[in-house]
């Protein structure tokens, strides 16, 4: 390539002049090539360790005068090719020019000039990229494809200097972490080290020291362990990978493949070796911290933050912390951690002003609210710049203001957001959507909770000592409103957990839920929202509305809310509703406790709204088909048993009980095991704690029972110790009538056990494990995301092997190494494939089996890699006809079953089995009709299409693919359920043994396309002249005993032997008018009429013409009839134009050149019919199965050839090598021009 010049002051330090002229020389890099001796090496370790560009580009051409010391470098190269073509440009165009100047700083600037302008020329016809990385990191990248062999698509997000520990042994060089893979390069004296991992398949990713090993980033994988170390930066190293790998872990659970967002703000300087996709995950990183602080949307974006004060009028301080600005909120949060954490949403905005500045107050800032609440920050940097970004996002704000249909504001309105001139703030449970439909208005839970609608009479001051208690709450509750604020806007402090943890009034419980769980928010921001999906998914017939269907009365059936029709109902709408919102998750057990907990507290529309806070942000996929978050937070539980409980873990993990009890525990919140009044109050605290009020509840309770769980013997004995535990956690302050619980009423034994109050438990919780953290659990998350997910992974590949080894001639160990082959195939499609379809064809709903599948494109090479038939330039036709073979559904996609089972056909079983595969590789419908043409000259007189498949119109196949498409379609939207494949499967044991007796016969068209593919299969072999001598006498005597099988295949219209051009004609238009199925079912014999009798008879006859071809072929000769053979050489077929096609060595359909002199080969004479059509292919000539593999057991040859055994883990072996290689062409261009 052209650079931009350059100026170089030592032009031969390092370098090897190969080519000069009095203004230019061409120099290589030394060591580069062959050779190099001592030198070469510590040059090529000088240009890894110091990240020389001279390792992508080798080459260089420099400009120089011969009485100036400083030369310019013009052009560099990557190949000897490359920079060739630079040379002989500037010898053809510049120096004859150049020769003319007299002043030698003229002909420099007339040179420079010339490249500036060429280097313009080319950019002007390269596309603009939105976001150009600097060109630094575009060097590394150039280095990182050359290096690894890496396609265009494939991006680098950074790189780092480090050491890779080989054995003991750290090698210097550069990690390169791309989208997809972990890149290490080192060339230290020689000794070269490349790694390359993908992402997909690191199981553990973690930072540790040890004496051995400092301050290092490990990284394991299923069969290997990786130590880096000596980093510039390791934390943000460490940070990046587990970004990256992250992304990965998404793909695996739920197809989200990396995307990169093209609408990032721009840097205001240029960023130094900061690529744009760096920037990007930077931004994701900051954003996920954001709204998981905050509880914002998951579709918001921080726009940026700075540091700040901000007054606090309850009591009177300027706190410092940091200010953060998003598109539709700005936020607070203090340094100290929960001083102060404030949410202001731009809807509630009124006035944004500057204040005046003071010594005390510098650049102060007052933001007031629609609710009469104003905020004072200070202490803003740039405070000019932020008042402009908050105009701007409120202006968008105020612009998409939702609407209802008549063009008026809608009924919803903020909880802070009273009637003008009203002085108290209206709760959320106060307002109500304008934008429900009829029957959902006619529902009462459309305006309020079930608990309302059940306690109509039950007051506060009938309660007693209860009553009084829950109004002492109340009270509490409305004076930290008054000093706090209420809704949205209030201050969140200390003040506000300890009255959570006192527990919240019934009467508040629905508003401080929306509030606190974020859920407020994404209700305000879609009016009308969940009435539309009621409507959208009522009556709809799908799996998961069976599932909730089925789930319904089990939800809590000992509340008197859910023991009628109204309860019942609200709750199927509710969660149809979500199911139909995210088909992803659907519908899993455990949502129906949580949602009808939820609708006894908030009407139809919150507790939907509320659900999907918890399933989409609080719980991440808690409720997808594998329970993955609940899962993974039970990783978390057996970590910290290890941390803070050490006695019981072992004996927890020996008794089994932690997988046990996390799974109940964690999904319904406790609701399931812990008596109702109780279970509600830690739902009070995990919706202003989040998860880690869980695990702390989840620890107190181990520790609570210690002593009793030491002393268990086995898994029963400890969940009853637990079970008898959690039934006597209870609420002494309840004022809601008792709710039995089902379990305690079970497993009452004969004493009463002691009770434990619930806010005593929660006490201790706090007390004892308050020092875990919530950025330390996302950190735990990450690590056991990685642990379960490849579990899963290794779950599932186990599953599929076990499945389907009954019926496959491999191992287990190669059906899991081929499963992994499969797998990654199908996921390079996913990240290197132009389309994203590879992704969606993947459904998670689907069993293991059917997850993964892949297309014709990447099966051929998987099949050109794999297979132990090697065909040279034949294999990828081969590996089309297996790919259709293969497809019987004819989706265009093959699963891995269908992959394992074509593969299995090659390499397992007698050699009966191998010819069989062979042989229907040649039949419909592997063999397209399109392939089928290319063995002949002259296909336009007989009729083109043979198969009924290739008959139809081209609107039928239209028509055809069409049905496919809306097939698949409606097989991603509806998945059958679980009958559907057993069914399937049922069918599948059923169907019975395929004999040889089953398999069609083979046209002559089609057998020449089999000698073809046997020609071509043992090109490569050691004995290969052996093999084509005995492939040609096969086929001479298969071809003479098809002759004969034509006298008995019973054709109603034979040739005369001197027939005349119209009754040629007269058979062509016999032949065209037949209907595509009959002249498929005559041409292939597949429903002959002729009787069984009559067709065992002709194979009997052609077993017989086998063992006398010599008499059968001068018997032939006499009646003049049927296709007299001859034994010809290669060479005198060649020159014979008027031979018949089925003299198929010689004829140009097999492109057999290297065949030997000695081959034999089959030929005619000129009075024969085939040679009256020039080489086109005689219809009524048929072979069938048995024939074939009776002629090949005569030659030992071809019997040992297809009895060889092949070891398919080498071909593994060479396959994962193969998808990691790249060619380095200048290497061998320099060894080939040297040598």
């Amino acid at each position: 390539m052209w650079l931009s010049p350059e100026e170089v002051l030592v032009a031969n330090a390092l370098w090897v002049t190969e080519r000069a002229n009095p203004f230019f020389l061409l120099q290589r890099r030394r060591g580069h090539g062959k050779g190099g001796g001592l030198t070469g090496l510590l040059v090529g370790t000088l240009d890894v360790v110091l990240d020389s560009s001279a390792r992508v580009a080798p080459y260089r051409i420099l400009h120089q005068t011969q009485d100036s010391q400083i030369y310019w470098a013009v052009a560099c190269g990557s190949s000897r090719k490359e920079i060739t073509k630079h040379w002989e440009w500037l010898e053809n165009n510049l120096l004859q020019t150049l020769s003319i100047f007299e002043n030698e700083e003229d002909i420099t600037t007339f040179v420079k000039g010339k490249i500036h302008g060429i280097i313009a020329e080319e950019n002007k016809n390269l596309q603009p990229q939105g976001d150009e990385d600097p060109g630094k990191f575009k060097e590394a990248e150039l280095k990182m494809r050359k290096q690894f062999g890496m396609p265009e698509v494939e991006k680098l997000v950074n790189y780092y200097s480090c050491s890779y520990w080989k054995g003991r042994v750290p090698r210097q060089g550069w990690l390169y972490l791309t989208v997809n893979h972990l890149c290490f390069y080192s060339f230290l004296l020689g000794k070269e080290v490349t790694l390359v991992v993908q992402w997909v398949d690191v199981t553990e990713l973690e930072k540790n020291a040890t004496l051995l090993f400092p301050e290092c980033i490990k990284v394991n994988t299923r069969d290997k362990e990786l130590y880096f170390s000596m980093f510039l930066n390791i934390n943000e190293t460490f940070k990046l990978m587990e970004q990256l790998a992250n992304i990965a872990m998404r793909q695996l659970l739920d197809n989200e493949g990396f995307l990169e967002d093209k609408s990032l703000p721009k840097p205001v300087r240029p960023l130094k070796n900061i690529s744009a996709l760096k920037r990007d995950l930077d931004a994701r990183a900051k954003n996920e911290c954001y709204r998981a602080t905050f509880r914002l949307p998951k579709d918001e974006r921080l726009d940026g933050h700075t540091d700040c004060t901000l007054w606090t009028p309850f009591n009177k301080m300027h706190i410092p912390g940091q200010m953060f600005i998003s598109n539709n909120y700005i936020c607070f949060a203090s340094k100290e951690e929960e001083a102060c954490y404030l949410i202001i949403p731009l809807r509630e905005v009124t006035v944004v002003e500057k204040a005046d500045s003071s010594s005390v107050l510098p650049s102060p800032l007052s933001i007031s609210t629609k609710s009469k609440m104003t905020f004072l920050f200070a202490n803003l940097k740039d405070r000019d710049f932020l008042v402009q970004r908050i105009s701007d996002f409120l202006q968008k704000t105020s612009a998409k203001k939702p609407h209802a249909g008549s063009g008026e504001k809608s009924g919803v309105t903020d909880p802070v957001q009273g009637e003008e001139g009203s002085d108290l703030p209206v709760s959320p449970s106060s307002t109500l959507n304008s934008q429900l439909t009829s029957f959902l208005e006619e529902a009462p839970t459309a305006s309020h909770g079930l608990l309302k609608l059940f306690q109509k009479n039950s007051s506060t001051e009938f309660l007693g000592p209860k009553g009084a208690k829950e109004k002492m709450k109340e009270e509490s509750w409305n004076i930290h409103f008054f000093e706090y604020g209420r809704g949205m806007c209030m201050y969140r402090t200390a003040k506000t957990r300890e009255l959570v943890l006192k527990g919240i009034p019934e009467s508040l419980r629905g508003e401080l839920w929306l509030l606190f769980s974020g859920a407020w928010n994404e209700m305000v921001t879609h009016p009308g929202y969940y009435a539309e999906l009621v409507e959208k998914s009522m009556g709809k017939q799908s799996l998961a509305a069976e599932e909730i269907e089925r789930d319904l009365h089990r939800s809590m059936p000992e509340h008197p809310a859910f023991q009628n029709a109204m309860g019942i109902a609200a709750l199927r709408r509710v969660l149809t509703a979500y199911a139909f919102r995210n088909p992803t998750i659907g519908y899993c057990q455990a949502m129906n406790i949580v949602t009808s907990v939820l609708l006894l507290y908030g009407n139809e529309e919150e507790a939907f709204w509320l659900l999907v806070a918890l399933c989409e942000r609080m719980l991440p996929d808690y409720y997808n088909t594998r329970v993955v978050g609940a899962l993974v937070d039970q990783g978390i539980f057996e970590e910290l048993t290890r941390e803070f409980l050490p006695q019981l873990s072992e004996k927890m993990q020996d008794l089994g009980v932690i997988s046990t009890i996390s799974l109940s525990w964690f999904l319904t919140l406790f609701l399931s095991v812990m008596p109702f009044e109780s279970a509600v109050v830690i739902v009070d605290c995990f919706f202003y704690e989040g998860i880690k009020l869980i695990l702390q509840v989840s620890l107190a309770i181990l520790d609570a029972n210690m002593e009793q769980l030491l002393n268990c013997n086995d898994e029963g004995e400890a969940m009853t110790v637990l079970g008898r535990y959690l039934d006597n956690v209870v609420n002494k302050q309840s004022v809601s009538p008792p709710i039995p619980h089902l379990h305690a009423l079970l497993t009452s034994g004969d004493e009463p056990p002691p009770e434990i109050d619930i806010f005593e438990l929660l006490k201790t919780s706090y007390e004892k494990f308050n020092s875990l953290r919530g950025e330390d659990i996302e950190q735990m998350r990450f690590k056991q995301r990685l642990k379960v997910i490849q579990s899963l992974e290794d779950t599932a590949k186990r599953s599929v092997v076990r499945a389907i080894s009954s019926d496959i001639g491999f191992s287990m160990e190669e059906l899991e190494e081929l499963y992994m082959v499969f797998k990654a195939k199908y996921l390079m499609s996913c990240y290197w494939g132009n389309n994203r379809m590879a992704a969606i064809r993947r459904d998670q709903s689907l069993p293991y089996l059917e997850q993964y599948r892949i297309d014709g494109n990447q099966f051929r090479e998987l099949f050109v890699s794999l297979t132990p038939w090697a065909c040279g330039s034949h294999t990828p036709v081969l590996a089309g006809r297996m790919f259709r073979l293969l497809d019987e559904n004819k989706d265009s996609l093959i699963n891995f079953k269908e992959f394992v089972t074509g593969m299995s056909g090659m390499y397992h079983g007698d050699l009966t089995e191998k010819l069989k595969v062979l042989y229907k590789l040649h039949l419909p419908p592997a063999l397209s009709t399109e392939e089928t043409e290319s063995a002949l000259e002259a296909t336009h007189f007989f009729p083109e299409d043979l198969s009924a498949e290739e008959a139809a119109s081209p609107e039928e196949k239209e028509g055809r693919s069409g049905d496919f498409k809306d097939k698949r379609e409606e097989k991603g939207a509806n998945s059958p359920d679980y009958r559907y494949y057993l069914q399937m499967w049922a069918s599948e044991k059923e169907s019975k043994k395929e004999t040889i007796k089953d398999l069609p016969k083979m046209s002559q068209e089609q057998f020449i396309e089999l000698c073809k593919t046997f020609y071509n299969m043992f090109s490569e072999d050691p004995v290969e002249q052996e093999l084509y001598h005995a492939i040609a006498t096969v086929a001479s005597l298969l071809l003479r005993i098809g002759e004969v099988g034509k006298k008995f295949s019973g054709r109603p219209h034979k040739k005369p032997e001197g027939n005349s051009a119209s009754n040629e004609q007269d058979l062509t238009s016999e032949e065209e008018s037949l209907p595509s199925e009959h002249r498929q079912s005559s041409a292939g014999e597949q429903h002959s009429p002729v009787e069984p009798e009559h067709k065992a008879g002709g194979d009997m006859q052609s077993a017989k013409t086998l063992r006398e071809n010599q008499l059968v072929s001068e018997e032939g000769r006499g009646e003049g009839q049927g296709s007299p053979s001859q034994l010809l050489s290669d060479d005198e077929t060649k020159d014979d134009m008027s031979m018949s096609s089925y003299s198929m060595v010689s004829t140009s359909s097999l492109q057999c050149e290297d065949i030997a002199d000695d081959t034999v080969l089959v030929g005619c004479e000129a009075g024969s019919p085939a040679s009256r059509y020039g080489s086109t292919i005689d219809i009524d000539w048929s072979i069938s199965f048995e024939q074939i593999l009776a002629s090949i057991l005569t030659e030992t040859a071809l019997v040992n050839f297809f009895e060889k055994k092949v070891d398919i883990g080498l071909k593994i072996k060479d396959q994962k090598k193969m998808e990691r290689q790249f060619s380095s062409s200048s290497d061998y261009e320099l060894s080939s021009i040297s040598g």
